[in-house]
């Protein structure tokens, strides 16, 4: 594999939308989450607290092979969301929030610590950044069914695990991209800002 590039961020923030723009600029093969294969995920978002920790299983289990299997491939990768992402704030926010109990997060945690000792980090990671207000603007009018009761506090927690989990992330170099403001699709001028941010990094 020549690089390892990742896109981190909530819900609703553009991940899928810089994955292909990445793929189209530079010609890196994307690898988009599979979040339409989960078939605990319409369960979870109606009961939280009976579904929440089969669904974060599967998320984690088939975030592990796909990354696992990126390894394997000779072109440069992009990927939307990334297994950290799935343990330390997803897991955890609803560990917090009390859909998971103790025993189950302890077992979920240990099991990402071992996964993630075999894992090769991203060469980048890609933080994208965007107010919850906008967020729910942008989930709304994409319109995926299984997304349209989200609680906007439930977003606003994820939101907050995100600033901490990426001012703590070590792992790779960090591009911060605020998606809410700068429209690197449409806007020129903010499309020749993000290249050359990239390009510090290629």
């Amino acid at each position: 594999m020549n690089k390892f590039i990742a896109v981190a961020g909530n819900m609703g923030v553009g991940k899928s939308s810089m994955v292909e723009f990445l793929g189209q600029q530079y010609g890196f093969e994307p690898i988009y989450e599979p979040f339409m294969n989960n078939p605990y995920l319409d369960d979870f978002y109606k009961d939280m607290s009976a579904w929440g920790f089969h669904s974060q299983l599967y998320f984690l289990t088939h975030k592990f092979k796909l990354h696992m299997a990126l390894n394997s491939r000779d072109t440069t990768v992009v990927q939307d969301r990334t297994i950290y992402e799935d343990a330390e704030i997803f897991c955890t926010n609803l560990y917090r929030g009390k859909h998971i109990n103790k025993r189950d997060y302890e077992t979920y945690m240990e099991l990402y610590r071992t996964m993630k000792e075999a894992l090769q980090p991203p060469d980048l990671m890609i933080y994208l950044r965007c107010s919850v207000k906008s967020i729910r603007a942008r989930i709304r009018k994409r319109g995926r069914k299984s997304e349209q009761e989200i609680p906007t506090t439930y977003l606003r927690r994820l939101n907050s695990l995100y600033e901490d989990w990426i001012d703590r992330y070590d792992q790779s170099p960090v591009l911060v991209w605020d998606s809410e403001r700068m429209d690197y699709l449409t806007d020129i001028v903010d499309r020749i800002e993000f290249k050359r941010q990239m390009e510090r990094f290629l």
